[in-house]
C-alpha cells in the first residue's frame, strides 16, 4: 500500500500544478462500511503533505499574503462523519427509534449543509477562512467548526459514505468533486472488517450483536452506496489495513 499511496500521492500534487491559486483541487473517497477510507485517506493525506513540505525545503514553493506571511500550499482531510445529524436531531424524527438504529444511513446526515459547504469550497470569490465539523466519538456527536481551512488547503480530501451517492442532494456535491475516488472491497471481508470493529470499539458487546449490527445497518447501506453513486473516476482496491475505518 505505501508504494501505492505514493503514487497517487505524487498525482495529486500533480494534479495541483495545473490549477492556478485560488482554485483547489478537490477529491472524494467513497467505500462501503470497512473498506478502509478513513485510514487510506489519512495516509494519503500525510504523504501529500510530505511531498510538498520537500517541494517548500527545496524553495521552489512560495508565497507570500497581503500581510506579508509565507503561505504554502496544503492537503486537509476532512471526513463526512462530521455531518452526522445529533442524536437531539434524531429524537425528532417520527420514529425516533429507527433514526437512531439506522444511525449512519444517509438520511441521517445533514446532506444539505455538506453540500453548501462544498459549495463554498469551491467559490473563488470566497477568500475568507471555511470551517468544517469533525465527529467527537467520545460525545457521539458532530462538533461544529472544528477544522478551519485557509487558503493555502488547496488540495482537500473529503472521505465518507455518501461524497458521491447518486440521489440529491448528494449528488450536487458529488459533481463538485474534482475527482471520485472508490475503495473496493470483497463484500464478506467487509462484514468480517465490521463485525471485529464493533466488539473493539465497544459500539457491541460481543460479536453476535455486532454480527446482527453488520446485517442489519452497515451491509445494507454499503448495499445501498453501491447501487446508487456516481460513477467513480478511480477504483482503487481495498488492502489490509488496521481496523480503524
Amino acid at each position: 500500500m505505501d508504494a501505492e499511496i505514493d503514487e497517487l500521492a505524487k498525482y495529486l500534487v500533480a494534479k495541483l500544478d495545473s490549477v492556478a491559486p485560488p482554485e483547489r483541487f478537490v477529491i472524494g473517497i467513497a467505500g462501503i462500511p470497512a473498506s478502509g477510507k478513513s485510514t487510506f485517506a489519512q495516509l494519503l493525506t500525510t504523504r501529500v503533505n510530505e511531498i510538498l513540505a520537500d517541494r517548500r525545503d527545496q524553495g521552489t514553493e512560495e508565497e507570500t499574503t497581503a500581510e506579508g506571511t509565507l503561505e504554502h500550499d496544503e492537503a486537509i482531510l476532512i471526513s463526512l462523519d462530521g455531518w452526522h445529524l445529533t442524536r437531539e436531531q434524531l429524537n425528532d424524527f417520527p420514529n425516533s427509534q429507527e433514526a437512531h438504529d439506522r444511525r449512519g444511513i444517509h438520511w441521517t446526515f445533514d446532506s444539505a449543509g455538506y453540500v453548501a459547504f462544498l459549495r463554498r469550497l469551491r467559490n473563488l470569490k470566497n477568500t475568507s477562512t471555511l470551517t468544517a465539523p469533525t465527529f467527537d466519538h467520545a460525545l457521539k456527536d458532530p462538533t461544529p467548526d472544528a477544522i478551519s481551512i485557509g487558503l493555502n488547503h488547496r488540495i482537500v480530501i473529503i472521505e465518507g459514505l455518501y461524497v458521491f451517492l447518486n440521489i440529491e442532494p448528494w449528488q450536487s456535491g458529488g459533481r463538485l468533486l474534482d475527482e471520485r475516488w472508490f475503495l473496493e472491497i470483497d463484500e464478506q471481508e467487509a462484514r468480517e472488517r465490521i463485525v471485529k470493529r464493533h466488539v473493539l470499539t465497544g459500539v457491541a458487546k460481543d460479536s453476535f450483536e455486532a454480527g446482527w449490527r453488520a446485517d442489519e445497518n452497515d451491509m445494507p447501506n454499503g448495499k445501498f452506496i453501491l447501487e446508487n453513486m456516481l460513477d467513480p473516476t478511480r477504483v482503487i482496491k481495498s488492502k489490509n489495513m488496521p481496523i480503524v475505518s
